[in-house]
């Protein structure tokens, strides 16, 4: 099955025209968002579900719009929810037998899925749906391929990137001739940078910008971590029993503790994303999700560019996005089929998804005149190659909130480093005794 790779002229326009209908939020206002496409009579009706809570939502909507208005014989809903619940709500509505004809699922998760039996093995079905595998990355086939069987369609890789406000840094002096910062090497040298900040810049602004809540601690940890020489073991070598409680491992998470503990991460920060976005901080890192929607933020200028290397070698967390096919016994071989080609098309129309932020997984997206000549993706593209990914484990997603959790604790000074990683490596070595 051909798809036409030449229409992004014709309705990139139209696309560009309702994302700016669209409010930028840093989280979704509500637990769950609907569109509504119009369906011709006798269309194939798929449902969509999707877990994007930041400025990357607007971009996946007029793709499906834009995938609608190609395709009048198939009417693709998208229901997007936050990540908090999204993988618990996915997993409720398999079992209840009610789950969406395709579903985004994170790297991360795909271990658990597998194992589980929730998704489809893809290498029959792609071959009736065309699924073309050989226009992937390597990694990105890599990353969705269990036991040599494919069972996913991979659509990007995304990383940590460091923000900065070009405004901020310029009044304190720590802005080159060519609008990158000047940063010193070593983690020393990171918390000179960030204390120059802090000293010259309004008490108000924040010299980075990482909330006190949520997961943003723990990929600061994996990627500081993983920095280090010898760093990054999570399990033993069973995967029966956590590895976490090393000294590199705790170098690594006393590093995030200064961060908080000298303000240079003001303290209770609810929504980093938003405080950057209007102004308010000097510096963010977050995933390159957060780019086509700092482009769009009235009088902010910024720049993009690797996470500092703080230890031995450059490392940073990353992920990747793909597109599943959920267990459905009640899905028509038409809505399989249809579902194959709306996962194979917009891996393909990956430019509108890279202006976002995310480096697409389809090589003529990623290699396309149309992604090298946004701004900020070169400066940060490289980053892909030094991502390092979560184990692949069934269990992992769960323990990551263990690790939220404990992290969470250690910020609000209830427990230390070594504290944090002793309770977080008990309750994984029990959840993994379960």
């Amino acid at each position: 099955m051909k798809h036409k790779r030449n229409t992004w002229k014709v309705w990139r326009p139209a696309c560009c025209a309702l994302m700016a209908l669209l409010v930028m939020t840093a989280c979704s206002s509500g637990s769950e968002e609907r569109g509504q496409p119009v369906a011709e009579t006798g269309a194939v009706t798929l449902e969509f579900w999707t877990p994007f809570s930041g400025g990357d939502n607007q971009f996946m909507s007029a793709l499906v719009a834009a995938f609608n208005r190609e395709h009048p014989g198939i009417a693709v809903t998208q229901v997007n929810s936050r990540l908090d619940d999204y993988y618990s709500r996915l997993r409720t509505a398999i079992l209840s037998g009610n789950a969406p004809d395709v579903a985004v699922l994170h790297q991360t998760s795909l271990p658990q899925f597998v194992k589980n039996g929730y998704i489809e093995e893809m290498t029959k079905l792609a071959g009736e749906g065309g699924i073309e595998w050989d226009g992937f990355s390597a990694h990105a086939l890599n990353a969705v391929t269990y036991d040599g069987k494919p069972y996913a369609v991979p659509l990007d890789t995304h990383a940590l990137v460091l923000y900065y406000n070009l405004d901020h840094l310029q009044a304190a002096g720590l802005l080159d001739d060519a609008g990158k910062p000047i940063l010193e090497e070593g983690a020393e040298g990171f918390l000179r940078f960030l204390g120059k900040l802090k000293e010259a810049l309004p008490g108000n602004i924040a010299p980075l910008a990482e909330p006190s809540t949520r997961i943003d601690s723990v990929w600061l940890w994996w990627s500081f971590y993983n920095q280090m020489d010898g760093g990054g073991a999570f399990y033993d070598e069973s995967a029966s029993r956590a590895a976490i409680m090393n000294p590199k491992a705790l170098e690594a998470l006393e590093y995030v503790k200064k961060l908080y503990d000298n303000e240079y991460i003001p303290p209770n920060i609810n929504d980093a994303f938003k405080l950057f976005y209007d102004g308010e901080a000097a510096t963010l890192i977050t995933g390159m999700w957060g780019t086509g929607a700092f482009e769009k933020a009235d009088g902010l200028r910024f720049g993009a560019v690797p996470v500092p290397v703080i230890f031995d070698k450059p490392a940073v967390w990353g992920d990747s996005h793909t597109l599943a096919l959920p267990i459905r016994h009640s899905s028509t071989p038409e809505q399989k089929q249809a579902a194959l080609l709306f996962a194979q098309w917009v891996a393909e129309h990956g430019e509108l998804w890279a202006e976002a932020g995310h480096v697409p997984s389809w090589r003529g997206s990623s290699e396309s005149e149309a992604f090298t000549g946004l701004p900020f993706r070169s400066d940060y593209a490289k980053a892909v190659g030094d991502v390092a990914y979560w184990p692949r484990h069934p269990r992992q997603w769960t323990v990551i909130e263990y690790l939220i959790q404990e992290f969470e604790k250690m910020i609000y000074g209830q427990q230390s480093p070594a504290e944090a990683l002793e309770a977080a490596a008990k309750r994984i070595d029990a959840e993994l005794r379960k």
